[in-house]
Order: C-alpha cells, then structure tokens, then sequence
C-alpha cells in the first residue's frame, strides 16, 4: 500500500505497522506527555477520590468559568487529530470550539459545541453515523482526520452566564504528513428568521483548493405544512448567477423522499453518512413550530473545487391556495458546513453573539 504512514487507518490497512506516535490529550493528561497520565492531585474529582489519592480519577474534567476559554489541546507537529470525544454541559450553542491549524490567527473551526456533533437544539438525538456520533446521553464523538503540519491548537469558549463542567479527549498522531494533505475546517451560520425571499448561505468565500465534505443543520419550522422544497446549490470555481451542482429538495439532500412522511408523520434516521435524525414536535405533523436536525456526510462522494467554493440553500413551502405555487419560508435555520482545503484560512464572518445564538 503505496505511501501508508499511519496518518489514518482502515480495514483494509489495519494489520500494517508504522512507526507513527499515538498520543491522547485528557483533563488527566493535559499535555499529552508520554507517561504523563493521572498524576493530579487536585482537580473536579479530587474531594470523591480523597480517600484513594492520586491516580485514583482525580481530574476527570475541567471547569470553564464563564467568559473564560479553554485551551483544551495545544500540540507541535507534524500529526494528525483522529478522533475527539466530548461530554459535559459544554455541548450547547454558548460553548465555541474553535481550531487553528499551524499557527495561524484565523480559526478553520469556528461552532459552537452542539451543532458541531450535528446536535444544535440542546436536545439529546442519537447520531450512528460513521464520522459523528451521538451517545447517551450527550457524549459526543468525532472521526473527522484532521492532519496538522506544524501545529494545533484547539479551544472551547464559555459564553454562558455559568461554570460549565467540559469532559474530553483528544486523539492523535504524530507522523509525517503527505504532501497532498489539506486541512480540516468547519464553519456555523444561523438566519433567524431568514429575511423573506433570501437563500440561506451554508458557506461562502472559501478560497484556494479542497473538497466539501458535509452539511448538518438544524431547522426550525415557522409556518404550517411542509417546508422542505427548497434545493441546496454548489457554486464552485468561478460560477456566478447559476451553480454547478443543483439540488432537486432538502429531504432528498439528506437522502429520504416525499417529506420524510409515512402515514402522515415523519419518520427520522441515522445512516452511516445521512440523516434526519431528530423532530421535536410542536404538535401535529405538519404544524408549526417544529425543529428538525439533519447531516449530510460526503465521504463517498465529496465535491471538489479547484478556486473558490459557496453553497446556499432555498427555503421553500407551499401556499395554500388551490393552484399549488410555492412560499419563501421565513425559518429558523443554522447549519454547520465541513471541508478540507490549503492554508491560508480566509477570514469567516464574525460569530453572533450570544443573544443571537439563543434557542428560545
């Protein structure tokens, strides 16, 4: 197997030696040190392990105070991020995980913590995808490979008015990294509502060449009857007015069809790399005030570009008179858009803050 490395690994290369370093960053081992593990003496298990001592689950977590951000991994290159796991109050839309790669000032992560794992209602949904998942009752987990060159640097903000509780791990390898090798990013936006007649922007103003890689959103439905038609778009390497890739449907996005409906209700899932995988019902099947949360994972299929990228979607119901035209929808729409590209990062728009992140 030509240029193995053990930057990621598989069935088919698992049996394959390496001479890549495994190493975990922990709230018991916050450096990631070799032999460096469950030496606290002090930390948020310290008082229910006072009469065992240390090595005895002493730090199990960390508190953030609020206002305060935690650096949570700070790791020299080369490597690899494999797999990051996450517990604790932290998984909300006041708690912003960000990502820096290589030392650069610009963040390619910027989200907050829920919708990153593709749960952004607050509300616990099991997620069984290959890439995310979603456990009881809110660990979540990531296998998103995420190689690094000369650094990284990982960070969870608390924008809540209180301490929050942050268990986590963070898997990695040091190894050397292939040359064509890009780098992971992951960007939120919210529309609340989205302004009348207007797409909702999944991403724009990426530069440089990569591939998308995923969607997750989470809609929150305003008006009556189904509110799904609208298409999602890939403009790409120069496109203007018309896109490249062209969508027929948001259900059909995500990889179900005809409203997700069976016998007048909806009918969620969670497949490998597609889902709907959580309604939180606001009464009846098709009435307002319903929230939904989807991801589509292009693993099998990822879009490549060459320049630029930008990717929208249209948010689209149905009137109710006889002759069957279509309504802007005026939603409540966030999303979570993922893909791997060269360095530099451009700069993304400016996090709202944390009255406008609010779920009310």
């Amino acid at each position: 197997m030509a240029g193995f490395n053990g930057l990621g690994m598989n069935l088919g290369n698992l049996s394959r030696l390496s001479d890549a370093v495994t190493r975990s960053i922990s709230a018991e081992n916050p450096t990631g040190a070799k032999g460096d593990g469950g030496k606290a003496t002090e930390g948020y298990g310290a008082n229910a392990a006072r009469d065992l001592g240390q090595g005895w689950k002493v730090a199990p977590a960390v508190w953030i105070q609020p206002g305060e951000t935690l650096t949570m991994a700070e790791i020299e290159g080369p490597g690899a991020i494999q797999s990051i796991w996450l517990a604790g109050r932290t998984i909300r839309r006041e708690c912003i995980l960000r990502i820096y790669w290589d030392g650069q000032e610009q963040p390619s992560v910027e989200c907050p913590l829920g919708d990153f794992f593709a749960v952004g209602w607050g509300v616990f949904a099991q997620v069984n995808s290959i890439p995310v998942s979603v456990n009881p009752n809110n660990g979540v987990n990531c296998y998103w490979e995420m190689p690094f060159r000369e650094s990284c640097r990982i960070t969870v903000e608390n924008r809540a008015g209180d301490q929050v509780p942050c268990y986590y791990q963070v898997n990695y390898t040091l190894t050397e990294v292939p040359e064509d090798a890009a780098y992971f990013h992951a960007q939120f936006r919210r529309n609340n509502p989205l302004p009348y007649m207007e797409d909702h922007t999944i991403v724009d103003g990426i530069k440089g060449k990569g591939h998308f890689i995923g969607t997750a959103m989470s809609w929150g439905a305003n008006n009556n009857n189904w509110w799904g038609e609208g298409e999602v778009k890939f403009f790409m390497d120069g496109d203007g007015e018309f896109p490249t890739i062209c969508g027929t449907g948001l259900e059909d996005y995500f990889g179900g069809a005809y409203d997700w409906d069976v016998d007048g209700n909806y009918v969620s899932y969670s497949t490998p790399y597609l889902g709907m995988h959580q309604v939180i019902r606001g009464g009846k099947t098709y009435r307002a005030n319903q929230r939904f949360s989807m991801y589509r994972w292009h693993v099998m299929d990822p879009i490549r570009f060459a320049e630029d990228l930008r990717v929208t979607i249209q948010a689209l119901g149905w009137r109710t008179d006889p002759d069957r035209r279509y309504l802007p929808l005026q939603d409540d729409i966030s999303s979570v858009a993922y893909w791997y590209q060269t360095l530099p990062t451009a700069p993304f728009p400016e996090l709202p803050d944390r009255d406008y992140l609010e779920i009310i």
